[in-house]
């Protein structure tokens, strides 16, 4: 199985490409010995059909890359050095975990990637979805003089290990607003607002290691972060789509990235 997917429009018409890097399910044949079998069959911190929820940006002229490959193989919104991303007091998870977020592990018999698996998985998974997204992106500016990458999350209502409270609906990360500049920032603030979704910006999310990495504004390579809970579109216990909420959500995510499509040509 090749590390992504990759779906490219007929027509690309806006400067916009859109990440999914969590929403991958599967693992390499290779690695599935070590991995224990209800991981497998469940990789419980999967953004779960985040691909598919955005898979209407192909009609808009969006070009979009989802992983293939669980987080749990390794991490693309994480640092290959594995340097972190908050320090209040969170639960962290690195770009090879060996937990979920809710403290189960991940690996049968204890064990722990060395540096050699890790260097190795780096090599295999997250260096080439990395460079095939740079690549998206430098097309783009090519064609318009700028790109904006939309990076795609969701994660359960309630993570204890990672904030008490629940989360709200949608948290727009814009890695405390360096990662593009302000007017475009608030253009998204203001269409999610226009929803009926509660809605933050940069807490407690401000966009992981693809926002901060890709956001370069000097450089006319703009970068933001979308994370939702995910009842907004599926149901959390059973992990199935449910089309009615979705295409409500929809609604919205395509208003979003029409409103910032337009305001960049």
């Amino acid at each position: 199985m090749q590390n992504y997917t990759l779906h490219i429009p007929k027509e690309i018409k806006y400067p916009i490409v859109l990440s999914s890097p969590h929403s991958g399910t599967q693992f390499p044949d290779k690695l599935k010995s070590l991995f224990r079998d209800s991981i497998l069959e469940c990789p419980m911190d999967a953004d779960w059909h985040i691909h598919k929820l955005y898979d209407f940006v192909l009609d808009m002229g969006i070009p979009l890359i989802s992983a293939n490959y669980s987080r749990y193989v390794v991490d693309l919104n994480r640092s290959p050095q594995n340097e972190s991303l908050y320090n209040d007091g969170r639960a962290l998870t690195g770009v090879t975990p060996t937990k979920s977020f809710f403290g189960d592990e991940l690996y049968k018999d204890q064990y722990v990637p060395d540096s050699k698996d890790i260097e190795k998985r780096i090599e295999n998974y997250h260096a080439p979805y990395h460079a095939k997204l740079g690549e998206l992106l430098e097309s783009a500016k090519q064609k318009f003089g700028v790109a904006l990458l939309w990076d795609a999350h969701s994660i359960k209502r309630n993570v204890p290990s990672i904030r008490k409270e629940a989360f709200p609906d949608m948290i727009l990360g814009s890695n405390d607003e360096v990662s593009a500049p302000e007017e475009l920032i608030q253009n998204a603030l203001n269409s999610l607002k226009n929803s009926n979704y509660q809605i933050e910006h940069n807490y407690p999310f401000k966009g992981g290691f693809i926002t901060r990495s890709f956001g370069k504004p000097e450089n006319r390579v703009y970068a933001l972060q979308l994370e939702m809970s995910q009842d907004l579109y599926m149901d959390e216990s059973n992990n199935e789509y449910t089309k009615n909420k979705a295409d409500q959500v929809r609604k919205t995510l395509e208003q979003v990235l029409k409103n910032l499509g337009e305001a960049l040509l």
